[in-house]
């Protein structure tokens, strides 16, 4: 009987874990919408590569201490020294480029329905002056990030947006992070992000960039 009782609470926690791990999101447009200012081919292996590995990645780390699975990854980020020593840089790797991941695919979406609220419009002319000056200092951040990395338009504690960039897979709500805040709009400026179709021309994806994105959700983050 305390076998069979061991042998359900085995399978019970193992279930548990395997409902609770990371899976790649759903995709609300095909590969090839954000043609020709994103390519398809590089979205395939950004998604069912980079972010697969990531995710598969994620799990593995936090297999490790199964509980972890009932916190919120948002939470992890923002009490990050808390987690156990022998995982936090597979979590801060894999668990940052897991999330934002996730948060840059709803970002994108076809240019035809690129297309800035009024709502985005008031407040990024209220924080930067205009529009241009914004495009402008954002895509600096991006441009200027040495090596890989995320340029970010974040909303910090007091309700005002800056722009930021982070190094390899940090974001804005890790605890350790510089500049903390909400993000509301993200460019990753890793080379497997852009390097098929812009080669090492970074700044012509950067400016691309401006033809895909979901101005509904960054109104979204806003909030």
């Amino acid at each position: 009987m305390k076998k069979l009782q061991l042998l359900l609470l085995v399978a019970f926690t193992v279930g548990f874990t395997a409902q609770a791990q990371y899976k790649l999101p759903q995709l609300n447009y095909s590969y090839a919408d954000l043609e020709p200012y994103i390519d398809s081919t590089t979205m395939y292996i950004h998604y069912n590569n980079h972010h697969a590995a990531y995710t598969n990645n994620l799990n593995a780390a936090l297999s490790k201490y199964p509980e972890l699975f009932k916190k919120d990854l948002v939470e992890i980020f923002r009490h990050f020294e808390e987690i156990p020593a022998d995982i936090q840089t597979a979590v801060r790797n894999n668990g940052g480029g897991y999330y934002y991941h996730v948060l840059f695919w709803e970002l994108l979406t076809p240019s035809s329905k690129s297309k800035m609220t009024p709502v985005v419009e008031k407040a990024l002319i209220a924080n930067f002056g205009s529009i241009d000056s914004f495009k402008t200092e954002f895509e600096k951040a991006a441009a200027t990030r040495f090596g890989s990395g995320w340029a970010w338009l974040i909303k910090d504690a007091g309700g005002k947006l800056k722009i930021v960039s982070t190094p390899n897979q940090d974001n804005p709500l890790m605890s350790f992070a510089e500049a903390k805040g909400k993000p509301v709009l993200a460019i990753d400026v890793w080379e497997h992000a852009y390097y098929l179709k812009y080669q090492s021309k970074r700044v012509d994806y950067t400016k691309a960039f401006w033809h895909v994105v979901n101005w509904q959700k960054v109104e979204e983050l806003l909030k």
